[in-house]
This record gives structure tokens, sequence and C-alpha cells, in this order.
């Protein structure tokens, strides 16, 4: 995981102004067909590193030939989307 989290948060909202539009944090808008809400740092954080550690698990799973639960595959495209993410599935 890399290790400056505010390095990723302004690449979140290089990526949030780019794909969406100039929003304030907080406000809300579509995006990947789901409702998102413009983070503040202090929503991003938990919310990015808990997406790396979900992808990461994913990867690894398959990796191994792991069966991959749907809830946890929701899980990552939800994230992914609210943090202007490519996701990994």
């Amino acid at each position: 995981m890399p290790e400056d989290v505010a390095a990723e948060y302004e690449g979140y909202l290089r990526r949030f102004s780019e794909s969406v539009g100039p929003l304030a944090p907080g406000e809300f808008a579509k995006h990947q067909g789901r409702l998102i809400q413009k983070l503040g740092f202090e929503e991003f954080e938990p919310l990015y590193k808990e997406y790396m550690g979900l992808a990461s698990h994913y990867l690894e799973g398959i990796d191994r030939g792991d069966t991959i639960n749907d809830l946890v595959v929701k899980l990552i495209r939800d994230h992914a989307a609210r943090l202007i993410l490519t996701s990994p599935v």
C-alpha cells in the first residue's frame, strides 16, 4: 500500500474533477451508475485503506485459485467508484 495517502488524495481530487466535475467536499454526483459523495481527506483515508486491503486480498485469492464471494466483488466495485478508481474486478 502506498505510504503517502496525501499524494493518493491529490490524485483522487484530480480524477474526481476530470471524471465528475468541480464539486465541493460533501456534494453528490453520479459516477459509474452510482451516486457518490466527494470526499474530504478525513473520509478518503479510511475508505482508501479499506479498498486497498480488499483489492489486495481479492488479487491474492485469484492467484491462489480461491472462489470469490460476490459480496467482495460488489464491495470492491463500490469502493472503486467512490474513489474514482478503475476496479480490478
